[in-house]
C-alpha cells in the first residue's frame, strides 16, 4: 500500500452493519461493498444515508463507494471486513480464499461465537481477527443507516491493524484492541439474548426495555445462559456499567430502580429495533440459531439444560414462517412454562 494513498477496505455483507461502517469509512479509505444485487441495485440509485443518536448524520452519494456482487471486488483489498450473518459464513470464507491477497488482514464484525475460527480455517494465509460492534444499527429504508445506541468497536489486538487504527478513529469508528476477545463476544452474546424478545415484542429496543415483564423475560434467558457458561468454564467480560452477572438481576427490577440504576443501559435511540426485528420484517432468515441456539449447543455439550433459550429458538423460527406480536405478559408465562 503506498505511503500517500487510502487504503482499501473492502466490506463483505451489505446489511445494516455493513452499509453503516461503509458510508461513515469512506471519506477515509476506498471502500467497496460486496452484497446481493438486489441491495446493491438499491444503494446505487438511492446512495448511502448514515445517522447516529448524538444527531451527527451525512448523505453520501452512491459514486463514492463501489458496490459490487462479485466476491473477486476484494481482490485489491488491504483489510476485510465480514458483516454477513453467522449462517453465510462458510460460503464467504471460500469465497475469500481464491481472492483475498497473501497476508490481508480479516476482520469478523458478526454475532456469535465461532465466525473468526470458521473464517481462519480457510484462510490459512491472513491474520484473521474477532471484532464486535457493540452498537445497534437500523437500516430504516434501503441505504439509510441509523445508529441507535452507543459504544466502540473492538477488535483483536494484532500488528496488521497498526495502519487501520487511525482510520476508524478519524470516522469517529474508534477500534478498541483487546486481548480477551472471547470473552468478549461471551458478552455480546449475553446482551444479544434479547434480539430475540425484541423481534417478537415487535417493539422498539427503548419501549421494549422500559416493561418490567420483558426485562424479566431477558432476566430468564441470561441467568440461564450465565449458568451454561459456567459449566463451560467461559467468562463473559464486562461490556457494561454491570458486571455480566448482576444483569438479571437488575433487569427484574421494577421500573423506577431500574431507570435510576441503569440509565446508561436505556440510552438508546427511540426507534432503534434488534437486527432480528428487520430480519422478520423483511421476510428473511434470522440469526436467533447462532444467538439463543449457541446456548442451547453449548449447555447440550455440556449436560445442562437450556429450555428458556431453546423455546426462544424455536418462537423465533415459528414467527419467520408466520408473525406474531407477543404481550411481554403472555411471553413471560410462555418462558416460565418451559421451565416446568
Amino acid at each position: 500500500m503506498s505511503v500517500h494513498a487510502l487504503p482499501r477496505i473492502a466490506i463483505y455483507g451489505a446489511g445494516s452493519v455493513g452499509g453503516y461502517l461503509a458510508a461513515r469509512l469512506h471519506e477515509h479509505a476506498r471502500i467497496t461493498c460486496i452484497g446481493r444485487r438486489r441491495v446493491m441495485d438499491a444503494w446505487r440509485l438511492h446512495g448511502l444515508d448514515w445517522s447516529d443518536l448524538q444527531g451527527g448524520h451525512e448523505h453520501v452519494a452512491a459514486k463514492e463507494v463501489e458496490l459490487q456482487i462479485n466476491p473477486f471486488a476484494a481482490a485489491k483489498a488491504h483489510l476485510v471486513l465480514v458483516t454477513v450473518k453467522s449462517s453465510a459464513t462458510e460460503t464467504v470464507a471460500s469465497e475469500l480464499a481464491n481472492v483475498v491477497a497473501p497476508g490481508v488482514p480479516v476482520i469478523s464484525f458478526q454475532n456469535g461465537l465461532h465466525n473468526a475460527e470458521i473464517l481462519r480455517a480457510a484462510l490459512p494465509g491472513h491474520p484473521v481477527l474477532t471484532g464486535m460492534v457493540p452498537f445497534n444499527v437500523l437500516q430504516r429504508v434501503p441505504g439509510d443507516f441509523h445508529q441507535g445506541s452507543g459504544g466502540e468497536l473492538m477488535v483483536e489486538n494484532h500488528a496488521s491493524l497498526a495502519a487501520f487504527h487511525p482510520i476508524f478513529a478519524a470516522a469517529g469508528l474508534p477500534m478498541i484492541a483487546r486481548n480477551d476477545m472471547a470473552s468478549v463476544l461471551a458478552a455480546k452474546l449475553l446482551l444479544n439474548l434479547n434480539n430475540a424478545l425484541n423481534a417478537l415484542s415487535d417493539l422498539p429496543l427503548k419501549d421494549e426495555l422500559s416493561q418490567r415483564d420483558w426485562r424479566r423475560c431477558l432476566a430468564l434467558a441470561q441467568r440461564e445462559a450465565l449458568d451454561v457458561f459456567a459449566a463451560a468454564n467461559i467468562h463473559p467480560a464486562k461490556l457494561t456499567p454491570l458486571p455480566p452477572q448482576w444483569l438479571p438481576r437488575v433487569l427484574e427490577m421494577r421500573d423506577a430502580w431500574f431507570r435510576r440504576l441503569a440509565s446508561r443501559l436505556l440510552a438508546i435511540d427511540p426507534v432503534a429495533r434488534s437486527s432480528m426485528w428487520e430480519d422478520l420484517q423483511r421476510g428473511r432468515p434470522t440469526e436467533v440459531d447462532a444467538i439463543n441456539g449457541e446456548v442451547v449447543r453449548i449447555a447440550a455439550q455440556h449436560h445442562v439444560a437450556a429450555p428458556v433459550n431453546a423455546r426462544l429458538v424455536t418462537l423465533v423460527h415459528e414467527a419467520e414462517q408466520a408473525r406474531r406480536a407477543w404481550s411481554a405478559q403472555d411471553m413471560l408465562a410462555e418462558l416460565h412454562h418451559a421451565l416446568l
